[in-house]
């Protein structure tokens, strides 16, 4: 019991820091912001060696726990993805800065003028599993759109967060803004989690990353708004009239790329007219590059695939894994992404300019591509800097989460003594 209040204390203590330091940054200048993230990203460099060591002991201990390849992966770092976390940084500091952006503005006959303009959320808690990049991705987009943030990352992250989180706050401190801005839960206990979901005083929005156990919790249980970033259950239609050199690429990149991600492929719909015609170049391919392909029907039949169960299409496999399935057009290619798919990310590859329209216009995930991987599927490629998530929900926002994404907006009315009559 001791153990419970004694973390109840310090979430209510982050909560109250949170909450205070918001309030300042609401009105915080753009020139301030700016000067903290590029200070953090120099903070960064500066401390490569020191965080790397940190990144180190995180997967000697996530190893030990027996973490899949595709888990280990998103946890390492290296000196590429270090300098890939800089630029990042970077790319958001030079962004506009979302807040107080005029939306749109009109004249009424009463005589006033309305503008509709762009204000930070508050306080922001983000819940995030391994992969340790999200603790500067969420402080630095929190940060851009006026809002601390209360980061609570997973365990098998700890140490490399850690030494992450200290480099934001010293930029924070070199930029004279408040350094509880960007606040890190300094426990593993689960707890923590517990006591975050229901800070309805102190929080204003909680953003969950990570797998669909994480994710289902905090939805359940969390009486703080939500944005919900749910499974990638990535599908690649490969139409009839798709360029067979061009499909080989994007699906082997889709899936093959970096297997942990949520952009990445699980299931491949080919559509039969294009098999008939080119054969099995798409899971030869795959089954080359050392993907477990379980394909149903007529694809179970091939060299290398293994047969498919049911329990394989609408799974997030996050491994070398792909679920394969011959379909009777693109109605059917429809059908099958409507009933399994997460409305994250799907792709249709195609030469068909109305196929391609179709399968733009019937789907409704967040994210629909067109002769493209799935992979792209990222804030960064969207040419936000850096992202909290992908929302696969309907209110506020949707697909990448950044900054911009993470502002509300509110009415200023002018008027010249007007009265209402």
């Amino acid at each position: 019991m001791k153990d419970l209040e004694t973390i109840s204390e310090m979430m209510r203590g982050l909560g109250q820091a949170a909450r205070k330091a918001a309030a300042e940054l609401a009105f915080a200048s753009q020139e301030r912001k700016y000067a903290a993230l590029v200070g953090a990203a120099t903070e960064i460099e500066r401390r490569e060696d020191e965080i790397l060591s940190c990144n180190a002991l995180d997967m000697v201990e996530a190893e030990e726990k027996g973490l899949t390849p595709a888990m280990l992966d998103r946890l390492e770092l290296d000196g590429r993805r270090l300098r890939g976390i800089v630029d990042g940084l970077r790319a958001v500091a030079e962004q506009a800065d979302p807040v107080g952006k005029v939306i749109a503005e009109w004249d009424m006959p009463s005589g006033i003028h309305i503008q509709r303009v762009r204000t930070p959320l508050g306080v922001i808690g983000v819940i995030y599993e391994s992969r340790p990049n999200v603790t500067v991705d969420a402080g630095a987009l929190c940060l851009k759109a006026g809002n601390a943030v209360i980061l609570r990352g997973g365990s098998e992250s700890f140490h490399t967060s850690g030494a992450l989180h200290e480099c934001l706050v010293e930029g924070l401190r070199q930029a004279h803004l408040p350094e509880a801005a960007i606040q890190r839960v300094p426990t593993r206990d689960r707890a923590a989690v517990s006591e975050m979901l229901g800070m309805v005083e102190h929080i204003d929005v909680i953003v969950p990353r990570g797998g669909k156990g994480l994710v289902g919790l905090v939805q359940r249980e969390a009486r703080v708004p939500v944005f919900a970033h749910l499974e990638g259950i990535c599908h690649t239609y490969v139409g009839a009239t798709a360029d067979p050199a061009m499909a080989v690429e994007v699906v082997l990149n889709a899936k093959t790329r970096r297997t942990g991600i949520c952009g990445a492929l699980e299931c491949l719909l080919i559509d039969w007219r294009f098999y008939t015609q080119h054969g099995p170049i798409l899971t030869d391919a795959l089954v080359a590059a050392g993907v477990e392909v379980r394909g149903a029907g007529e694809l179970a039949k091939l060299k290398g695939v293994v047969p498919a169960v049911e329990e394989d299409f609408g799974k997030e496999f996050l491994d070398m894994i792909c679920a394969a399935k011959l379909v009777d057009g693109l109605d059917e290619a429809i059908a099958h992404i409507r009933r399994y798919g997460s409305n994250h990310t799907d792709a249709i590859i195609t030469e068909d300019d109305v196929a391609a329209d179709k399968f733009f216009r019937e789907l409704d995930s967040a994210i629909l591509m067109r002769n493209a991987s799935t992979q792209f599927a990222d804030g960064g490629e969207f040419g936000m800097g850096a992202e909290i998530g992908i929302a696969t929900g309907k209110l506020h926002a949707r697909g990448p989460v950044g900054a911009e994404q993470l502002t509300s907006f509110k009415y200023l009315v002018t008027g010249s003594g007007a009265v209402r009559s």
